[in-house]
């Protein structure tokens, strides 16, 4: 019992200890939980007294800037009231000035009105009194006003063409005196500076055989070696009784030139036979294509030109066979380069250009046989299609048109016609010349006034001479003018004419 009791005992203390603990730990949260709400209430006061103070600083501010606010407005306002009242001030200012305005232009319409009426008034007794001194002068002179008119009319035009054609022929010599005078200049020492021989060709060429035996083997037998040889080389041989020679035949000069070698190169080896004849005429064509080629490359070097595509040069080099009224094209146009270089230094143009221009501008005359069109403007094509420089393409294309594009295209037109007009670099045949010259006065003959017109100095002058009674002194300028320009419509020439006009009176008395 006694163990019992103190295990109660025991127990009842510990219950009673953990009931004291539990009091004590209840006791001491609430101590620190009323702590914590008075720290908290004291914080909450201060932080409501702050921002009580900060809204009153708010309030104080939002007053200040609303007042400043205020004012602004009504300054801006009262400024904005005063400029109304300036733009009202002046509108009515306007006003009364338009409304001044407007009675004084009544004022002057009325004025101008009145005015008007009495003009219209003084206009008709003014046609009146023309009218009756036109009667009076219809009377006094038994003419009609319109018959008159023409009368004057006509005079005034006499007197007016007299002075005219007067005015012109001084104004007309006086500007070609002048421009002969630099045109002398340039061109002599253009050609003082330069000098180059004369190639004439045909299209045929004689070839020297040793003997008539050769002749034969070039026929061969039956013909079957001439047979060979026009059909290897494309021309035409011609063996007749000229003795010791053979003619070939060809209007290409190519052709002609290749048939050339491969006769002298047969005639040489003296095996003369079908076979032989394919070889030597492959040769022969290799041979004249590499002289082609020379003849391109030096005619570019000679000239001083560069930049040029090497198809050109090729095309360039064929003009060595090919001639133009007997003279041979590349040589012309390689004149025709150094002349344009030496014109074009002179009158400050583009001294590559005009050389360009006058060594291509008979480029086209390598395909003539081949393209169809003049060759001016196969040749621009062609400068067009290897990326040649505008203006030299331009000076190409021009160089036989009436209207030139630049300063280089009349400097290549010059080389061009002081290349081809000077002695001997053209010739022609005997029906060529006669038809000349007959064209020539046949376009002299046309015009009014002309009693005889003779071609002389080998079409490069005509004389005109003209009726005394028909044609006077003052005249003859505008006729020398229309023949020239009317030849220059119609024919075609190279280098320049001289037109002369000649009109003489003779009277002529006996003494009996």
């Amino acid at each position: 019992m006694s163990g019992i009791s103190l295990g109660i005992t025991i127990g009842l203390s510990v219950l009673t200890a953990l009931g004291a603990g539990i009091l004590f730990g209840s006791y001491f949260r609430n101590i620190l939980k009323g702590k914590r709400l008075a720290e908290a209430e004291s914080d909450a006061k201060q932080k409501l007294e702050d921002i009580g103070l900060q809204t009153k600083s708010l309030l104080l501010e939002a007053k200040d800037e609303a007042s400043r606010i205020r004012s602004s407005a009504d300054e801006e306002l009262k400024e904005r009231r005063g400029q109304l009242l300036e733009q009202e001030r002046r509108l009515i200012q306007k006003d009364e000035g338009l409304e001044r305005r407007g009675e004084t232009l009544v004022q002057r319409e009325a004025a101008t009105s009145k005015h008007e009426q009495e003009i219209e008034g003084a206009q008709a007794r003014i046609e009146e009194l023309k009218e009756q001194q036109l009667k009076d002068l219809e009377e006094i002179a038994k003419l009609s006003f319109q018959e008159a008119r023409n009368s004057v009319f006509q005079k005034a035009e006499e007197s007016l063409e007299h002075e005219i054609a007067r005015r012109y022929r001084d104004l007309e010599q006086e500007y070609k005196d002048e421009t002969d005078q630099k045109a002398r200049k340039y061109i002599a020492l253009a050609i003082q500076r330069l000098a180059s021989d004369v190639v004439s060709e045909s299209t045929t060429k004689l070839i020297p055989i040793p003997n008539d035996e050769m002749k034969g083997r070039l026929i061969g037998r039956e013909g079957r070696n001439i047979r060979a040889i026009e059909q290897a080389t494309g021309v035409d041989l011609v063996i007749d009784d000229t003795p010791q020679a053979v003619s070939i035949s060809c209007f290409d000069p190519i052709r002609r030139e290749t048939a050339r070698i491969t006769l002298e190169n047969l005639i040489k080896d003296g095996r003369i036979h079908p076979t032989r004849v394919e070889e030597m005429a492959e040769k022969a064509r290799i041979e004249v294509d590499e002289s082609i080629r020379d003849a391109g490359q030096q005619a570019v070097f000679d000239s001083g030109v560069r930049g040029i595509h090497p198809e050109l040069v090729k095309l360039l080099g064929r003009l060595k066979f090919r001639t133009s009224y007997g003279g041979n094209v590349l040589t012309h146009s390689v004149e025709a380069s150094l002349l344009a270089g030496m014109i074009a230094s002179e009158l400050g143009a583009n001294v590559q250009v005009s050389k360009a221009g006058a060594l291509l501008h008979d480029i086209g005359k390598a395909l003539t046989h081949e393209v169809e069109g003049p060759h001016a403007e196969i040749g621009a094509e062609m400068a067009t299609k290897y990326q040649i420089s505008d203006p030299v393409r331009q000076a190409i294309e021009e160089h036989h048109d009436e209207d030139k594009g630049s300063l280089e295209a009349f400097v290549v037109v010059a080389a061009d016609a002081i290349s081809s007009a000077r002695p001997g670099a053209r010739s022609d045949t005997l029906e060529q010349f006669a038809k000349r010259m007959r064209d020539l006065e046949e376009v002299g003959n046309g015009f009014p006034g002309v009693d005889k017109c003779f071609a002389i100095q080998a079409g490069r002058e005509i004389r005109i001479l003209v009726e005394p009674d028909n044609v006077l002194d003052d005249n003859a300028p505008k006729l020398a003018r229309d023949v020239a320009k009317k030849i220059e419509e119609t024919l075609a020439f190279p280098g320049q004419i001289k037109v002369t006009v000649i009109r003489e009176t003779r009277s002529v008395e006996y003494a009996r």
